[in-house]
């Protein structure tokens, strides 16, 4: 009768030593992922930062000759004035 519940426990402690092996090599297999994807996070945060500071300076060097121009409207319309190409501004 021993040997039954022995040969019982053996094959039952075989069973959950299969099952734990797969668990861990599972558990393994989403570890490595989950490092690959905070890598590939952190790459797409640079990329993103990068790209944040490449839109500011684009908006620096627009945002200049703009505000060149809206000065060079202003000078025009007030020589236009002057000679009286344009009616006065009404009040």
């Amino acid at each position: 009768m021993t040997d039954e519940i022995l040969d019982f426990l053996r094959a039952s402690f075989a069973q959950v030593n299969g099952r734990l092996d797969r668990i861990d090599l599972r558990l393994d297999e989403l570890t490595q992922r989950m490092s690959r994807l905070e890598r590939e996070t952190a790459s797409l945060r640079q990329d993103i930062a990068s790209l944040h500071g490449e839109i500011a300076h684009l908006h620096s060097d627009f945002a200049s000759p703009a505000a060149r121009l809206d000065r060079a409207d202003a000078r025009l319309d007030r020589f236009e004035r002057r000679l009286d190409l344009l009616p006065a501004p009404s009040p």
